[in-house]
């Protein structure tokens, strides 16, 4: 019976992820976000209750996969395209006369929100690779997904809380939401080593870099709130690249 339990805390992950999908295709990113941080929690810790009740198993690998690419791979990619969707038809559209829309009125179309799939056929491909690699038990090869769900998931927040000008106009503009898609569907399957934050010891020595990174994700949260996960995000690949050398 103990067993079975790391894989119940990651189906609750997969519960909270399929909730968060359905907030997020009828456009209710803030709710979408707080169920995926929710499976994020689940996710971190199915992994750290299987190790210490001694109950990894191939069943629970795969398990979690299929769970994160729900909760960390398909709802980015369609909280991306909502975002693309908040800054309106471009030059991608088609009449408004070639388009039905999903209440049967005629709505002018656009193939640019599309774009933001991408994050999710990126992190299925990540998460294969994470499956047959061994050489990721205690650092990542490239930025885990659930590390660039954070990400994507941190725009709509600032938008709804923080409601600065000058940061929403940068969140919706079409460049910046395309450099993002493309710049994290690149870190996803990079060739870089992170930092995985697993504690086999409390020693500062041999953790210093994990501690320097939570006080400076502490830090950034209190001073920049939901603007500071992107500030993390870059911090942790930094550090994680200085730490290797």
């Amino acid at each position: 019976m103990i067993r079975h339990i790391p894989n119940f805390v990651t189906l609750l992950n997969l519960f909270c992820g399929s909730i968060a999908v359905i907030f997020a295709v009828n456009g209710s990113l803030v709710i979408a976000s707080f169920f995926a941080f929710l499976g994020i929690f689940f996710d971190f810790f199915d992994g750290l209750l299987a190790r210490k009740l001694n109950a990894q198993s191939d069943l629970g690998l795969q398990l979690d996969s299929l769970a994160d690419m729900v909760t960390s791979g398909l709802v980015p990619g369609i909280v991306m395209f909502q975002l693309f969707n908040l800054q309106g038809t471009d030059w991608f559209s088609f009449g408004v006369n070639e388009a039905v829309g999903f209440n049967g009125s005629l709505e002018e179309q656009t193939y640019l929100p599309l774009m933001g799939l991408l994050i999710t056929l990126a992190s299925a491909y990540r998460l294969a690779k994470f499956n047959i690699d061994d050489n990721q038990t205690d650092s990542f090869i490239g930025l885990p997904t659930p590390a660039n769900t954070l990400l994507i998931l941190s725009f709509p927040l600032i938008m709804e809380f923080q409601n600065n000008d000058i940061m929403n106009s940068i969140i919706i503009n079409k460049w910046f939401l395309i450099a993002i898609t493309l710049v994290s569907c690149y870190l996803l399957n990079a060739n870089i080593k992170l930092l995985a934050l697993k504690f086999k010891t409390w020693n500062f020595q041999d953790n210093a870099a994990r501690y320097l990174l939570i006080v400076l994700a502490a830090v950034l949260l209190i001073v920049f709130q939901f603007a500071a996960i992107p500030l993390i995000i870059l911090a942790y690949i930094i550090i994680s690249v200085l730490n290797k050398k």
